[in-house]
């Protein structure tokens, strides 16, 4: 019997006109990703599945939790390799920065930040309240040659009583990288509302999976209706991703 309530049928997610992923926590044991290489060749399998050609993982460097550096990265990344028999996939490190004293130590000291091409580099900060620093740690950034993308702009709820933060950080040569699963509605109704914000604005300049776990993989799974959301924003938007692939 024909019901108008019936859920609507999406066709298989493919993200393959993204061709790169360049925002995951894959690489083993480093952060609250990927527990262990078993864990990561399963993920990088199912984003592969998705139809990414190209994963560039970002890690978290965040010195209260997660005192990662150049060393500790390549370490886990080498790890991978001696599952035999298993990468068909050539993983690209580079990581997530959070802003706190330790990154303006780096910046004080000059010393080389991973980056996600040329001297892109992807920044975070805390979900409970702005940096009072922002500003000037960005300005930074830009004054030592590297382009900020800010991770996820939509899950920081405290912009969504004053949107004109995001003209301030857009019009200051931040970069935008929106995370597909808010689009689904996974993180909520509010971080759904201002990436939707965010879209109008034309503020997107990347698209990112933010993958920790098998949770996400299977969000993504299940969620077709990326399809037409991510070619509108190909068609619409700046979307860089094709970009990294070269």
């Amino acid at each position: 019997m024909f019901s108008i309530f019936k859920k609507k049928v999406y066709p298989k997610t493919d993200l393959s006109a993204l061709v790169c992923d360049m925002h995951s926590h894959l690489l083993p044991g480093i952060d609250d990703g990927s527990p262990d290489p078993e864990t990561s060749i399963k993920l990088i399998e199912g984003l592969t599945d998705l139809g990414y050609k190209k994963l560039i993982t970002t890690p978290h460097i965040m010195w209260d939790l997660y005192k990662n550096d150049s060393r500790t990265i390549a370490a886990a990344y080498q790890t991978l390799y001696e599952v035999p028999g298993q990468l068909t996939l050539t993983l690209h490190t580079a990581a997530e920065y959070y802003l706190d004293n330790y990154f303006d130590q780096y910046l004080l000291n000059n010393s080389p930040l991973l980056t996600i091409k040329d001297k892109w580099v992807l920044v975070e900060f805390s979900f409970v309240t702005v940096p009072v620093n922002l500003k000037q740690t960005l300005f930074n950034l830009q004054i030592n040659g590297y382009q900020p993308i800010l991770a996820h702009p939509e899950r920081y709820m405290y912009f969504a009583g004053d949107k004109k933060k995001y003209d301030e950080l857009y019009e200051a040569g931040c970069f935008f990288q929106l995370n597909l699963l808010s689009l689904t509605g996974y993180y909520g109704k509010g971080p759904q509302e201002l990436a939707e914000y965010l879209i109008k604005k034309r503020y997107v300049h990347l698209l990112g999976t933010d993958l920790h776990h098998e949770r996400h993989l299977n969000a993504l799974r299940s969620s077709g209706e990326l399809n037409d959301q991510v070619k509108y924003l190909l068609d619409t938007c700046s979307i860089l991703n094709p970009a990294l692939a070269d």
